[in-house]
């Protein structure tokens, strides 16, 4: 087996992105880390190429494993074709502690985190637990019974409340302490792409939602948040049914989001609007 690690995104987008797109909807979260790092154009936290790990498992038959991470954001693995090889992965684990690669955690589809955990571990005599245990949805035609709500873009006068809707979702989501810190950049940082919409209830914003990661096909539908105290009257599925069109009006041909398997009430509500489960998405940290 051949063990390759990448310095240059571009290149790597080149012999990884062909083969992953095959599984493009399951793939959504590293294609679109890999194209905004081919892109250049965005180097804040995570998103510099210069801090990532790239690699890839490779024999005669061609590309086997490929492997991003883009820290601190764990490690995310995709089996070429769901076709999962413990061969594969030892080799990659040996090659990365060669070169003193450490990695907080992974995330990659069940089966294939179920394979390489225990190798891992192992080998490093570590400790894991699971993280989030999340479902891929994807859809291809909004339910036409679902209403859909009027919806608009996100702009500066928002900042008055998005970054504690922000927080909100991070702590929900992440699991990250509830702050709103001094620098609006990070929040900002949504408003500026164009792609956060706002759903408000006479004239008082009450849910958002935005389109992410862009790529052939697909696009990502995210950051889906109600406030608490809104919560139960249906905004978020009207919401994220009309952001949900407006992907499908762009000329996508799917929209994708990922669920936590321990909200049975988001997973409800993308399925009423017509999301379909594709696979089962694992993610474990190391202790």
């Amino acid at each position: 087996m051949q063990f390759i690690q990448y310095t240059d995104v571009k290149a790597f987008d080149t012999d990884v992105s062909p083969t992953m797109l095959h599984h493009e909807a399951q793939n959504i979260i590293p294609l679109g880390n890999i194209k905004i790092g081919a892109k250049g154009e965005d180097k804040t936290t995570w998103r510099d190429p210069a801090n990532w790990f790239m690699a890839t498992i490779s024999n005669h038959d061609g590309l086997l494993l490929t492997a991003i991470m883009t820290p601190p954001h764990n490690l995310t693995l995709y089996a070429t074709n769901n076709q999962n090889n413990p061969e594969t992965i030892i080799c990659l684990i040996n090659e990365m502690a060669q070169r003193d690669i450490t990695i907080p955690g992974v995330m990659a589809e069940k089966s294939l985190v179920e394979m390489f955990v225990p190798l891992y571990t192992t080998r490093h005599n570590l400790s894991s637990k699971i993280k989030t245990s999340q479902r891929i949805y994807e859809l291809t035609e909004v339910n036409p019974a679902v209403p859909k709500a009027g919806i608009r873009l996100a702009v500066e006068r928002d900042m008055a409340f998005l970054p504690y809707w922000h927080s909100g979702f991070m702590a929900e989501c992440f699991e990250t302490p509830f702050t709103v810190g001094e620098d609006g950049d990070e929040y900002r940082y949504h408003i500026n792409s164009n792609r956060l919409y706002i759903m408000e209830d006479n004239g008082a914003p009450v849910t958002m939602a935005k389109i992410g990661r862009e790529l052939v096909n697909v696009c990502a539908i995210g950051l889906v948040y109600t406030p608490p105290y809104f919560r139960g009257k249906g905004y978020a599925t009207a919401c994220v049914a009309a952001v949900s069109q407006m992907g499908l009006n762009r000329g996508f041909k799917n929209c994708v989001l990922y669920t936590d398997l321990a909200n049975p009430t988001s997973n409800s509500i993308y399925q009423k609007i017509g999301y379909k489960p594709i696979c089962d998405s694992l993610e474990v940290v190391f202790e």
